[in-house]
């Protein structure tokens, strides 16, 4: 079966010749090519009643590594059962415009804390606002970089609590079948989000490079958050799923998802790497695309995380 490993493994060399690479991607890239190869040693299990032994190569444990996060997914789920109260939830979306791609994939440290800033904000200024709720909700953020095609896509998933604790201690639910009028959660989400890319910008905390390299003028800079500032943005929330069962199910497919899983590359071969996408302004129909190598090196890690970032 092909891997991303076997993509790494044919191109990335070459790649790294003829593009940057940042040093979290280079270790990244490493640690893929690397994971249960010889590179990182092995270890012997032996049965202890017929003696049978097996030789298994160590894993790269790298939160980017398609083989390494299964069992790290179940390993966190399990953790959190806990913590996730068994009432209803909603799964709440927060996305920015592609205008801002640019911005965010040069920022990514600053912006990606602004994404989960400005989304936690909304929803906790607008539940508590008794016209709405008039409660403090719980609820889990977990970043997204990418489209199902790989494409830079940054965006949040939020999984919310259908209700919360009022002022007097008692449980008050959500009214009606949905969380919050989508938007009003759209136009405060890119309020918060736009008022702190200005304020980051103001700060000189943010930087914004042309094509050409050279750094993009405050008016250009202006005019981007204005351009942006008359989108309509994409807030969209489902409808609430069932207790806390549901809700382990559901975040299972989230919490430790990647760009692209092992089992939807179909070939890796001639320089061409070959895998499947669900295209989801298609009626989500599953579709066949094909990139050189070096283009699926590229989009990959386009979402390596920065240092030590918490994605969840």
């Amino acid at each position: 079966m092909a891997e991303v490993q076997d993509v790494f493994l044919a191109s990335f060399d070459e790649y790294s010749r003829s593009h940057f690479v940042p040093l979290q991607a280079q270790k990244t890239a490493k640690a893929i090519m690397e994971c249960r190869t010889q590179a990182l040693g092995g270890h012997t299990d032996v049965c202890p009643d017929c003696g049978y032994t097996h030789q298994s190569y160590n894993s790269c444990r790298n939160r980017h590594c398609p083989k390494c996060q299964t069992v790290k997914k179940e390993q966190w789920i399990g953790k959190r059962k806990q913590d996730v109260l068994d009432v209803k939830h909603f799964h709440t979306v927060f996305t920015i415009p592609s205008e801002l791609n640019a911005l965010v994939l040069q920022n990514p440290r600053k912006l990606y804390e602004l994404l989960f800033r400005a989304s936690s904000e909304t929803v906790r200024e607008l539940t508590s606002d008794t016209k709405y709720l008039g409660a403090t909700v719980g609820f889990m953020s977990i970043l997204h970089s990418w489209g199902s095609n790989m494409s830079f896509h940054p965006h949040i998933h939020m999984v919310v609590t259908a209700g919360g604790i009022a002022p007097d201690g008692r449980w008050k639910p959500t009214r009606g079948r949905f969380f919050l009028p989508v938007k009003v959660l759209s136009c405060l989400f890119r309020g918060k989000f736009l008022s702190g890319c200005k304020g980051l910008y103001a700060k000189s905390k943010l930087s914004l490079k042309g094509e050409n390299g050279n750094t993009v003028s405050r008016n250009a800079f202006s005019s981007l958050i204005d351009a942006c500032f008359k989108k309509d943005w994409v807030v969209y929330s489902k409808e609430p799923f069932g207790g806390a069962e549901g809700v382990f199910e559901y975040l299972g497919r989230y919490t430790h998802r990647l760009v692209i899983s092992n089992n939807r590359i179909l070939s890796v071969e001639k320089g061409m790497t070959s895998f499947l996408w669900k295209d989801y302004k298609d009626e989500s129909k599953l579709k066949e695309t094909t990139l050189s190598n070096e283009e699926f090196i590229r989009r990959f890690l386009l979402h390596v995380l920065p240092h030590g970032f918490t994605r969840i």
